[in-house]
Parts: C-alpha cells; structure tokens; sequence
C-alpha cells in the first residue's frame, strides 16, 4: 500500500469484522452496529479523497467509526444529544478507549484543559464509576483512561491479560448501564 492510497475493495475482506466487534461494544445493538460499519465504509468512500495516508486504513476507519457512534448517541436521546465530545485524530494509532473513557473529566485536574466540553455528564460518568466494584474501577481507569500499558497492569495487579480484558469489558457495560439509567434518559 502506498502512503496515500486507500483500497475500498478490501474493506469489507479486511475491516468489517474488526470494526462490527468495535461497534457492537459501543452500542450493544448488533443491527445498530451493522448500520454504523455501513456508514462508516460509505463515509469513507465518500472523504476517500481527503486521506493523507498518516494512518493506517483501519484506524482511518475507526476515527470515521468513532464519529459514527457520537452521531449516533446525540440523534438517539435528546440528553445525549447535548454531549458535545471533541473528537481528536490520532496519527499513532487506534486506543483501546471508546469516546466514553477517552472523554471523562478528571476531577483531580490532571487532564489540562479537559477533554469533555459537557461537564456534566463528565461528573455523571464519574459518579458511575465510582459504583463500580473496586477492581473494575481500578483496572477500568488504569488502562482506559490512564493509558497504562496491558503488562504494567497485569504485573502490578498480578492478574493476566485475559482477566484485565474481561474487567475492562464488565466495567464498560456497567458504565453504559449506569449513565443509560442515570443520564441518558
């Protein structure tokens, strides 16, 4: 592949599979999540021509997926709506984060500037953090939010990879169950 060109007819081959499970985990709605990977590879045809190549095609299609999601939580409940999230692009690759975690205001200030131009609903995804059992929360926020490696984790805890991947998993339904009763009603 060359720095700057795309091949669309190898998405569906290469990407959709990965991008589904992305969306799927975000939405919890298979059918929703087909409907977002279409969009996603129709969006990417469509904006094919403002790729610089300082991505590699699939996270490309992620960022695209990414705002696919948002789109979607802001048309599908009018609180959800008012979740303004700014979404940056990132040249190193796609993160384990969804736009939830890598969203959430720190209330210790140690995010500059802040990521979130919604405080409120930064302080209602803290308040269901804080609901989490201890572990969760403490894995949930060392790997997705404080970015701290797998194996830094896992030696730290003395868990293994599989079990930090099933905490983070749990913690993020918890999380979508928390502000869908709490926030997004």
């Amino acid at each position: 592949m060359t720095e700057h060109q795309l091949y669309p007819d190898t998405w569906v081959d290469n990407y959709a599979d990965y991008l589904f499970n992305y969306a799927v985990g975000r939405v919890s709605d298979s059918e929703v999540a087909k409907d977002l990977v279409s969009e996603t590879f129709l969006a990417g045809l469509k904006s094919a021509k403002n790729y610089k190549g300082e991505a590699a095609e699939r996270t490309w299609l992620i960022a695209i997926l990414k705002r696919k999601v948002i789109d979607y939580y802001r048309k599908s409940n009018s609180k959800k709506g008012k979740a303004e999230v700014r979404m940056s692009s990132s040249s190193y690759g796609d993160s384990e984060g969804d736009w939830l975690e890598e969203k959430v205001a720190d209330p210790n200030g140690n995010m500059a500037d802040g990521f979130m131009e919604n405080e409120e609903l930064g302080l209602a995804i803290q308040a269901c953090i804080a609901k989490l059992p201890q572990k969760q929360a403490l894995v949930f926020k060392m790997k997705t939010i404080q970015g701290i490696s797998t194996e830094e984790i896992c030696n730290e805890l003395g868990i293994n990879p599989s079990n930090l991947w099933v905490l983070v998993h749990r913690a993020r339904t918890a999380l979508m169950e928390c502000l869908n009763q709490k926030w997004f009603k």
